[in-house]
C-alpha cells in the first residue's frame, strides 16, 4: 500500500515527515535507533484495518528536518505535533529506544491515552549500564570525528553482533542506509539518560501501558521490561513466546490490537 508523506511542524519550526494509513483511533508508532517510517510500514500496515496509524521519521531521519543543538525535549515536541496532526490525542507504540522516548513523553504529558513498549534497553545493573556508557562514549567520540561508519560498526557490535558480521554488512547497499543514519544514535543515547530503568520518571506516568518483551530475548533486556512494568502505576508485561528483539510484526500486531480495543 502506498501512502503520501506528510509534513508536521514541531515547535522549534522543524519538519517531521510521517505517514498515515488506515482509519479509527490515531495510533502512533515511534521507531528505535537506526529506523524510520519505513521500518514500521510492515507493522503498520497489519494494524491499518483497527486504527489511523501514523509512522513517522524521527528527527533527523528520512525526509524530516534535523534542527540544531539537539535536545530530547525537541523529540518530545516532535511526537508532539505527530499527535496534533492525528487529532490531538493518540495511542502510542515505541519500540527500544522509541519505547523510552514515547515513555519520556508520556511523564511530560503529552495527550498520550494508552501506551504500548516493546523491549525498551533500559538497564536493572548499574555495571551493565556502566558498560554501555563507555560504550556509547567510543561511538561520540567516532562520530565527532565525522567517522560514521566506524560509530555505527562500534554501535552494532555493542548490541552483541559479531565483529565478523559487521564487517560483512560493510559492502551491501543497505549499510549506506544506516550510516547515514549513524548520527541520531548520540541522540538515542540521550533518550536514555543513564541507561538505568527511570523508576521515578516511570511513577509520573498516568496512562495505562503494556510493556512487551520476546520470550527469547536475552534476560538483561526481559528483566527490564518487567521492570519497568513494576514501577508503572498502570503498568502490565507480557511476553511473546520465542520472539527476540526483532519481533516479526505479525506476532505483535494482534496483542497490540488487543490491548488499545481494551
Amino acid at each position: 500500500m502506498s501512502t503520501a508523506v506528510l509534513k508536521a511542524e514541531s515547535a522549534d519550526g522543524t519538519l517531521i515527515a510521517y505517514e498515515r494509513r488506515g482509519s479509527g483511533p490515531a495510533l502512533v508508532l515511534v521507531g528505535g535507533a537506526l529506523c524510520t517510517a519505513a521500518a514500521d510500514a510492515p507493522l503498520a500496515e497489519l494494524l491499518a484495518p483497527h486504527f489511523s496509524v501514523f509512522t513517522y521519521d524521527r528527527r533527523g531521519r528520512g525526509a524530516s528536518g534535523d534542527t540544531a543543538p539537539y535536545a530530547v525535549r525537541r523529540e518530545i515536541e516532535d511526537l508532539a505535533a505527530v499527535i496534533g496532526a492525528a487529532g490531538g490525542h493518540a495511542t502510542v507504540h515505541g519500540v527500544s529506544s522509541g519505547a523510552a522516548l514515547a515513555l519520556r513523553a508520556a511523564a511530560a504529558g503529552l495527550p498520550i491515552t494508552r501506551l504500548s513498549l516493546y523491549e525498551p534497553p533500559f538497564e536493572t545493573d548499574p555495571a551493565a549500564a556502566q558498560g554501555n556508557t563507555e560504550d556509547v562514549g567510543r561511538m561520540t567520540a567516532l562520530l565527532a570525528q565525522g567517522r560514521r561508519g566506524d560509530a555505527l560498526a562500534a554501535f552494532l557490535t555493542a548490541t552483541g553482533m559479531p565483529e565478523e558480521a559487521v564487517a560483512g554488512l560493510r559492502p551491501l547497499p543497505a549499510w549506506s542506509g544506516m550510516e547515514a543514519l549513524a548520527h541520531t544514535l548520540a541522540y538515542d543515547h540521550e533518550v536514555m539518560g543513564d541507561g538505568m530503568v527511570p523508576t521515578a520518571l516511570l511513577a509520573s506516568v498516568t496512562a495505562r501501558v503494556m510493556v512487551v518483551d520476546g520470550g527469547a530475548s536475552p534476560t538483561g533486556m526481559r528483566d527490564a521490561a518487567r521492570a519497568v512494568a513494576t514501577a508503572l502505576p498502570h503498568g502490565r508485561h507480557r511476553t511473546l513466546t520465542g520472539q527476540t528483539h526483532e519481533v516479526a510484526p505479525h506476532v505483535l500486531a494482534p496483542t497490540l490490537v488487543r490491548f488499545f480495543a481494551e
